[in-house]
């Protein structure tokens, strides 16, 4: 039996239009020109908080580019310093609860106590070990409910190795770094040229080419958020840079570190006002956006309106999947947390442990048009190519 050319022709578009289907993640991937698909900007952002560190250990290179595989906007890291001045990507200022610090009897003598945020705080200390000591220790998984399997095995990374890993992802992808614990930095760690640790940080961005205001068209090359929860920093580096910056608040009791400001304070329309002048949105604890009691999200607070009306974003932190973490209005569901703050609340960016959730959530129910536009291009051309044969 000798099939017709306008069998072979439907059964090749077939097999076309089910190889352009969206992938459960679609991995990033070059335009028509060679040049890296841009930052998507029409959907709140995927920010993928200290990497996908739902599944792999937290700031590690693994779990950044597990992040972006899994179609994040942005890799969220928080900067420190080594003892001779490097910045790293790591959390705490301890090594205690994510590294493998106690295996290594040659560093038991470097426990100290600090006063850390008006806390005295014993353990061992990222500014007591130098970079190279730093890279001699593996991360472990913060949380015992997730994957153990990978404890032991990734490496402390520095800020340099985390930019990298975003300049040559294969699609264009932000970065989000904090300035962390500045005043605690500044106390322990030296620069022989005089700086201070915000200067550092920002000569950091500026080595890699990262410059320009929010959506500029600099700024959508190399995209960048840089994030604190000290005020003073943000407005310290206004006057070195202005890529956009993000201002961090943290729980209605915790003061801020740098000015000892109360939350009622700097959620205020007094301090908003001024705050606005040098960043471009704040990144509120969401429980503090939409208060809980036993487990029950309540009314939403006005914080989201009232940063709004001053064209401030609000990127609220941190969306976690397990069920602990999801309060019982969502019926233990990932997906209707994330539909209520993005259709209800209107929030414009959310940290999150689980990136691939996030991103699918938004492929579901706001796909990148720009990937739909991409398939129908290429079934015209298709079709073009074929109709001699109809």
């Amino acid at each position: 039996m000798v099939s017709s050319p306008s069998f072979a022709t439907f059964v090749f578009l077939l097999l076309v239009i089910g190889g352009t289907s969206r992938p459960l993640y679609p991995l990033p991937g070059k335009g028509d020109d060679g040049s890296r698909k841009s930052l998507q900007t029409f959907r709140p952002y995927n920010i993928a908080h200290r990497g996908s560190n739902g599944e792999l250990p937290e700031e590690t290179r693994q779990a950044y580019m597990r992040a972006i595989e899994e179609g994040a906007d942005f890799i969220e890291t928080d900067i420190l310093s080594s003892s001779d001045g490097v910045l790293i990507c790591f959390h705490d200022v301890t090594l205690d609860e994510t590294t493998d610090i106690a295996n290594y009897k040659e560093f038991a003598n470097r426990k100290r106590t600090y006063e850390v945020q008006g806390v005295n705080t014993t353990g061992f200390f990222i500014v007591d070990f130098t970079l190279k000591e730093l890279k001699t220790l593996r991360v472990n998984q913060r949380y015992s409910y997730r994957d153990q399997q990978f404890n032991g095995k990734f490496q402390i990374i520095t800020f340099e190795e985390f930019i990298n890993i975003a300049l040559h992802a294969p699609r264009v992808v932000g970065i989000y770094p904090e300035i962390k614990n500045p005043i605690f930095i500044n106390q322990y760690v030296k620069w022989s040229d005089g700086k201070i640790f915000e200067d550092k940080f920002v000569e950091t961005l500026q080595k890699y080419g990262y410059k320009g205001s929010y959506l500029s068209k600099d700024w959508l090359k190399q995209p960048v958020f840089i994030q604190s929860f000290a005020p003073s920093s943000l407005v310290y580096i206004s006057n070195q840079t202005d890529l956009p910056k993000i201002f961090l608040i943290d729980d209605v009791t915790i003061p801020t570190q740098d000015t000892n400001q109360s939350y009622w304070e700097i959620t205020s329309d007094g301090y908003l006002d001024y705050i606005k002048q040098y960043v471009v949105g704040i990144g509120p604890w969401k429980d503090t956006v939409v208060p809980v009691v036993e487990n029950y999200a309540m009314t939403p607070s006005n914080l989201v309106a009232r940063a709004h009306a001053r064209n401030l974003q609000v990127h609220p932190y941190t969306y976690r999947n397990e069920n602990k973490f999801l309060h019982f209005n969502f019926s233990q569901d990932p997906y209707k947390e994330y539909d209520y703050w993005i259709n209800k609340i209107g929030v414009d960016g959310l940290f999150t442990d689980f990136t691939g959730s996030l991103h699918n959530f938004q492929e579901w129910t706001s796909p990148n048009r720009q990937d739909d536009k991409i398939a129908s291009e290429l079934l015209h051309k298709i079709a073009i190519l074929v109709s001699p044969f109809d």
